[in-house]
């Protein structure tokens, strides 16, 4: 039976506002939103001001408040909000992907302790429900790989740079201007935004927890036109690419980099703020999943989804970490990158296995090589200060 939920919501930005308008407009039965925390006391806003507070302990601490939603942007604030409402008793939907991807092991062992719910299937890849489907449909122990455009920024600035001969800038301050992408834009485009979401995404369908610092983060803020003129003189695309995959019995690996893509992937024609998911199994080959990335209404239908659901007492059992072998992450894995450079000194850096093509010009140089993955991840730091591009192959 359904359980009346009676909302405190911390944050009424884009998608606060829009799950506030989704809930209202629809009459969604049997769910109400009590109480709205704000940070912003000037900041005019759409609705009566008897909504508001301005403590998070008030949602927290109030009694009829069964169901906290988070949904702000600072992910140390947000933390904090999360950890005190699941200690507290009270179950919590949030969308905020790098508060998850930095505390979701405690997370977890918090919900069990107290016997209460997080639920954020808003927090990766907006309106697409990959979490809950990898949580409940691909709960077995056949799944070889997740791959997907989990950034829709990136996507966006690349497709005006492939469909429409846009340069770099100019294709990010659409973006921006379009409100898919910040004014400070170095979350999407350096990759973190997709390597939070795929740490989420790599938890239930592998079921260990990965932190940050330990996976290949690499973005598209170092392409030009070379890098743009090999891909089209090859036929391909360049796509922004987050990966989680079995490398053997009981490992697996993941990455987020540039990815030189043919137009027989699924992933080639997935364009603009849109995301694209392709889940691979052993029995069911390959299985795509496609939609809006971001945007309020996408957004904060994904949320009202959580919401609805746990008014079901749904919970995530995590079925991958407690009822199967665990299995190890590993970077000791070649990889094969293509990398243009300008100067011997930043090629020297790459400690390649192999090289199989390779190219020198006065305008630019590139080879394509294997190189193990380790040995990127060791120099994840160093990359963006050279003047160089990455991109791997997919083989």
């Amino acid at each position: 039976m359904k359980t009346p939920v009676n909302i405190g919501l911390c944050g009424f930005g884009v998608v606060g506002e829009g799950l506030y308008q989704l809930i209202r407009n629809n009459k969604i039965a049997r769910t109400d939103i009590q109480k709205i925390c704000i940070k912003n006391r000037k900041k005019k806003r759409s609705i009566e001001a008897k909504y508001f507070t301005y403590n998070s302990r008030e949602l927290i601490e109030n009694d009829s408040v069964n169901l906290v939603v988070e949904l702000i942007n600072n992910a140390d604030d947000a933390y904090e909000i999360v950890k005190n409402a699941l200690l507290s008793g009270k179950s919590v939907v949030s969308g905020n992907k790098k508060m998850l991807a930095h505390h979701l092991d405690e997370l977890m062992k918090i919900q069990k302790q107290e016997e209460t719910a997080l639920l954020y299937d808003a927090s990766a890849c907006g309106s697409i429900p990959v979490i809950r489907n990898l949580e409940e449909y691909y709960d077995n122990d056949l799944l070889k790989s997740i791959t997907g455009i989990l950034n829709g920024s990136s996507n966006y600035i690349l497709s005006e740079i492939f469909l429409n001969n846009t340069d770099y800038d100019s294709a990010l301050k659409q973006a921006q201007n379009l409100g898919y992408a910040e004014s400070d834009p170095t979350s999407d485009v350096e990759g973190y935004d997709a390597l939070y979401k795929l740490i989420i995404i790599a938890t239930h369908g592998f079921g260990t927890y990965v932190s940050p610092e330990k996976i290949f983060t690499y973005g598209i803020s170092g392409l030009n036109k070379w890098d743009v003129f090999y891909a089209k003189e090859k036929g391909l695309k360049i796509k922004p690419v987050a990966q989680v995959a079995k490398t053997g019995k009981g490992k697996f690996t993941m990455f987020v980099a540039p990815k030189l893509v043919k137009p027989e992937e699924y992933i080639y024609n997935v364009e603009h703020e849109n995301n694209g998911v392709v889940i691979e199994g052993e029995c069911y080959d390959k299985q795509f999943m496609f939609g809006k990335g971001a945007g309020a209404f996408p957004t904060a239908s994904s949320v009202l989804s959580d919401i609805t659901a746990r008014s079901y007492n749904y919970k995530y059992e995590y079925k991958k970490k407690n009822y199967f072998s665990r299995m190890n992450y590993v970077t000791d894995v070649a990889v094969e990158i293509y990398l243009r450079y300008e100067n011997v000194l930043d090629f020297s850096y790459f400690d390649f296995e192999e090289i199989s093509e390779k190219y020198a010009s006065k305008s630019f140089n590139y080879v394509i090589g294997k190189i193990e993955l380790s040995k990127l991840l060791e120099m994840n730091g160093l990359l963006r200060k050279l003047n160089i591009f990455i991109a791997f192959t997919g083989k």
